[in-house]
């Protein structure tokens, strides 16, 4: 009897699965979904005024020579120099560190206390304004060092790029599946073996988007590079000096009454906005090619 039922059962349920929605639910989702998209589109127009407005001031004053002159000859070379220096500085010190200590966090020590101290520090850092931590830099190399310079500016950045790396580097080790790990182990692999060969390389793509983004955030810090790396008008003599930066540079000149030095301002901004762009696409398409 129930055999004989069963093809009747099945014809209705897949009535009720193919049948259109009733009139009142369909003008909810179209409803719905105008919704959203026009919230969204509000939220964009912001974003796109800023970009046309940088575009349209800053793109006619793009001159090949800028790129390699200094900010006193009307250029950003020693600017671009300076950002690239300051941000390679904060790599060095915070990508490794940041990498180790996420994986220990999701692969080594997930519950016991300095776990839990070290998320806890570490989500606490994600908060902390910049221009504090510009403070905090200023008192630990500058006040040292007496001088104003791009290991202080990198130190500065570094310390806002760490716990960015932290976090993503243990989510996107907690998001590889524990299978993983067990056929690893059933293999006869050892927890070092499984983290680095197994886990980490799983997690590369989603932990490469993450440094990618606190790189992209660091080269367009401004308040923490006033506080440690100042600024220079000419080419930077060492590591230990002051040293230039777009960001500093379009915060220092945007008052210029000078027009050359107000052109440069804007082309500045598209030239730093080209950069942080160019470093969030690298980003994006890593994420991409795992997809």
């Amino acid at each position: 009897m129930e055999n004989y039922q069963q093809p009747e059962v099945d014809k209705l349920l897949a009535a009720e699965l193919y049948s259109p929605l009733p009139s009142r639910r369909l003008l909810f989702t179209y409803l719905m979904n105008f919704m959203a998209f026009a919230f969204a589109a509000l939220a964009l127009i912001p974003l796109f005024s800023i970009l046309w407005e940088i575009i349209k001031r800053g793109i006619g004053g793009i001159k090949t020579e800028m790129f390699v002159k200094s900010v006193i000859d009307n250029g950003f070379g020693n600017a671009i120099l300076g950002t690239i220096t300051v941000v390679a500085i904060a790599s060095s010190f915070s990508i490794p560190i940041g990498l180790f200590t996420g994986i220990f966090l999701a692969e080594f020590a997930q519950t016991n206390s300095i776990t839990r101290f070290v998320r806890f520090i570490t989500s606490i850092l994600t908060g902390v304004p910049s221009i504090v931590v510009g403070i905090f830099a200023y008192g630990v190399i500058v006040l040292s060092t007496k001088s104003f310079s791009a290991i202080a500016g990198g130190f500065a950045l570094a310390t806002i790029m760490l716990p960015i790396i932290v976090l993503t580097t243990e989510e996107a080790l907690k998001l590889i599946p524990i299978e993983q790990r067990l056929a690893s182990a059933a293999l006869g692999g050892t927890r070092f073996q499984t983290t680095f060969r197994i886990v980490v390389t799983a997690a590369i793509p989603t932990i490469t988007t993450g440094v990618l983004l606190a790189v992209a955030r660091a080269a367009g810090e401004t308040a923490p590079l006033i506080f440690t790396a100042l600024f220079s008008l000419d080419w930077s003599a060492g590591l230990l000096t002051p040293t230039a930066s777009l960001p500093v540079l379009i915060f220092n000149l945007y008052n210029d009454p000078d027009p050359e030095r107000s052109q440069l301002v804007w082309t500045t901004s598209i030239i730093l906005l080209g950069l942080v762009l160019c470093v969030s696409l690298i980003s994006r398409l890593v994420t991409s090619k795992k997809k």
